[in-house]
C-alpha cells in the first residue's frame, strides 16, 4: 500500500539551490519519482538565528516503506551530502525532515511524527501549504492552510522566483 510521505529539505551552507536540488535526485533514487514538489522559499534561520538564511523545500512522495526505513533514506542522503551535525538548529549543509507519514502518529526513540515542531515553523507550513493546503494534521486535525493561519511564527518566509 502506497503512504504519503512529506518531507522538507532544507540548506543554509555552500550553494542551497543546488544541495536542495542534489538531495531531491537521491531521494528520487530511492523513494521514485517526486509526486509533488514546492517552490524553493529562503526563510530566516529558526532556533538559532544568528546564522545565513536557508533555502526550504516541501516534497512529497507516494512509498511502500516503512517509516523508519523513509529516515533511513533521509539520513543517508544527509551522510552522502555531507551532513555533520555539530550542534542543535547549527547552519547545515543538507536537513531532511519527515513532516508526516500517512496519517500516521509514530513515537520512537528515533521518530516523531509527525513532526513535532512543524505547527511552531512558518518555514516548513509555507512551502507545505503550498503542495498540501488540504492535508490534515492527524494529531490536531485541522488542515495545513489552518496551521499556517494560526502560526505565530514570526520569521520571514520568501519564495524564490521561478526556483
Amino acid at each position: 500500500m502506497q503512504i504519503d510521505l512529506y518531507l522538507l529539505n532544507g540548506s543554509n551552507e555552500g550553494d542551497r539551490e543546488l544541495q536542495l536540488q542534489t538531495a531531491l535526485t537521491l531521494l528520487e533514487e530511492h523513494f521514485g519519482k517526486v509526486t509533488n514538489a514546492s517552490k524553493l522559499y529562503e526563510t530566516q534561520a529558526w532556533g538559532k538565528e544568528d546564522q545565513q538564511s536557508f533555502y526550504n523545500q516541501a516534497l512529497h512522495f507516494q512509498t511502500d516503506l516503512q517509516a523508519e526505513e523513509a529516515l533511513n533514506i533521509c539520513q543517508q542522503v544527509e551522510h552522502q551530502l555531507g551532513r555533520e551535525r555539530h550542534e542543535k538548529w547549527g547552519s547545515r549543509i543538507i536537513d531532511i525532515d519527515i513532516l508526516f507519514y500517512g496519517n500516521q502518529i509514530i513515537k520512537s526513540d528515533r521518530l516523531t511524527v509527525p513532526h513535532r515542531l512543524l505547527h511552531l515553523r512558518n518555514f516548513a507550513l509555507v512551502p507545505l501549504e503550498e503542495i498540501a493546503a488540504d492535508f490534515i494534521h492527524p494529531q490536531f486535525e485541522i488542515n495545513i492552510s489552518d496551521l499556517l493561519k494560526n502560526s505565530t511564527d514570526q520569521l520571514k518566509v520568501v519564495k524564490l522566483s521561478d526556483k
